[in-house]
């Protein structure tokens, strides 16, 4: 058996023409599959323009572009379990600064990746904006001072804004 096949088989959403979306938040819905370059350090980015959750006060929705980035260690996210993961949102009731730790902190224990960092950029809703960012590098590693170094000088220049 070659490796595509193999890797093939050990996806259950991918190919799958039966997808069944979450209805609640649902870390479980997340593969990973094997990095094929892992002495190599790389990005990942994923954008996800769509993203939408549920304030936990009020039960309003909350829009968001949500974006990831990862340097992968061993293993990388499958992309359309990433998806449904975060479709998983959709009905959950999540403060913004919430969302981005939760992600980022389930794509760990899913990847154990060498850094990630996740930036949520929410819709205003009263006028008010909010755009909550947080990262991670594996400590013991040179990504742990990247980390701390692009969370020290993070938005130094504010973004020019046009009402999103």
């Amino acid at each position: 058996m070659n490796t595509e096949t193999r890797d093939k088989k050990d996806f259950t959403v991918l190919g799958s023409r039966k997808t069944q979306y979450p209805t609640e938040y649902d870390p479980s819905v997340l593969e990973a599959f094997d990095n094929k370059h892992p002495e190599n350090d790389y990005f990942v980015k994923f954008n996800c323009p769509e993203f939408t959750s549920l304030c936990p006060i009020t039960g309003q929705p909350d829009f968001a572009s949500i974006y990831i980035s990862y340097v992968p260690d061993g293993k990388l996210v499958e992309s359309k379990a990433l998806k449904l993961y975060l479709f998983s949102f959709r009905d959950h009731g999540s403060f913004h600064e919430d969302v981005v730790n939760i992600i980022m902190k389930d794509l760990i224990q899913l990847m154990d990746p060498k850094y990630i960092e996740v930036l949520g950029k929410f819709l205003p809703r009263g006028g008010l904006s909010i755009d909550p960012y947080c990262n991670y590098g594996k400590p013991g590693t040179p990504w742990e001072q990247v980390a701390w170094d692009r969370l020290a000088h993070h938005d130094m220049s504010p973004e020019d804004i046009h009402n999103r």
